[in-house]
């Protein structure tokens, strides 16, 4: 039995949602797609991990008093006395909505794979390196991002997730693709590496677009499995979701519902699916869960506020 159902690994930041369009009211938050992620599978009753940089500021403890408050392991979790915590602006207009980042340079930014074996622990938990959490995991998951905030924070997303498959734990990879980080190019070659280190595929059918130019839902599907991901779960936005498990492939319908702020709703619904199947639904049955779950989060403002839980869940489907 392994210590914790889902690991996520990743960068934290703090949030500034705009609550209405062209005004200068914020409501502060906390985002992050893997961090989200990790409250997401939390508040579905996983036993999970966050796996971290922080810098030694008022962010970075804002940050751990969150991951506290939602019973998400830290011990793996280190502090930066120089770099500090990332943060982000969200606005909303016409066109939807709009990130800002100030993420550069961020304690997050300057893991290495060294960090994953040796560091003290800021935690109290008796785990003190982020391999020892991952090993201990049945799924860990990373994302595109997470390859994108820096040379180094990439090396350590695919030692982790290499570590991972040697201990016998799953890799879930969310491809999460935001050019503004990095080139196409790069983001292309670093993508196919992780889908080739992952056991668990979600990629979005716009992220894909962009990197490779495939529309065609079941092509990028094949795409996925071809690179060696044995479960696949492509969303579609507005359209719900394709899963696939290479011997049997099913469309998921979207719920129709009003939606106020979409931010953090593909976090959400990696969170959910991840800890249905650690708690041992099939991949089908937990993307069913995973797009009710997305449905209800899209209705509140942040990415963290709305997660929502399973009883809200339950009473969805």
């Amino acid at each position: 039995m392994k210590k914790f159902d889902v690991v996520a690994l990743g960068e934290a930041m703090l949030e500034f949602n705009q609550t209405r369009p062209g005004q200068p009211d914020y409501l502060q938050g906390f985002g992050g797609d893997t961090s989200n992620a990790a409250i997401a599978a939390a508040r579905a009753g996983a036993r999970t991990a966050y796996l971290s940089r922080l810098g030694r500021d008022a962010f970075g403890q804002a940050l751990m008093g969150l991951w506290a408050s939602e019973g998400i392991d830290t011990a793996a979790v280190e502090y930066d006395d120089d770099a500090p915590t990332g943060i982000y602006f969200v606005t909303h207009g016409a066109a939807g909505h709009e990130f800002s980042y100030r993420r550069a340079g961020s304690a997050a930014s300057l893991m290495t794979p060294d960090w994953l074996h040796h560091h003290e622990s800021a935690g109290a938990t008796g785990l003190t390196s982020a391999a020892s959490a991952i090993s201990n995991a049945s799924i860990l998951h990373v994302s595109g991002i997470s390859l994108a905030i820096s040379g180094s924070a990439c090396d350590t997303v695919f030692s982790a997730m290499k570590l991972a498959r040697h201990a016998g734990t799953l890799v879930s990879f969310d491809s999460n693709l935001r050019l503004r980080l990095w080139p196409l190019d790069r983001a292309l070659a670093c993508t196919t590496h992780a889908v080739s280190l992952c056991d668990i595929f979600l990629p979005s059918l716009e992220d894909i677009t962009a990197l490779n130019g495939m529309t065609d839902p079941d092509q990028i599907v094949d795409w996925g499995h071809a690179l060696g991901a044995r479960q696949v779960v492509l969303k579609l936005g507005s359209e719900g979701a394709l899963v696939s498990d290479t011997s049997r492939r099913e469309r998921m319908a979207v719920h129709r519902v009003k939606l106020v702020d979409a931010t953090g709703a593909g976090d959400c619904f990696c969170g959910n699916l991840l800890a249905r199947l650690a708690q041992g639904d099939t991949i089908f049955e937990a993307a069913r869960y995973a797009n009710a779950a997305a449905a209800l989060t899209v209705q509140g403002y942040g990415a963290v506020a709305p997660l929502p839980y399973p009883e809200q869940v339950r009473a969805l489907l």
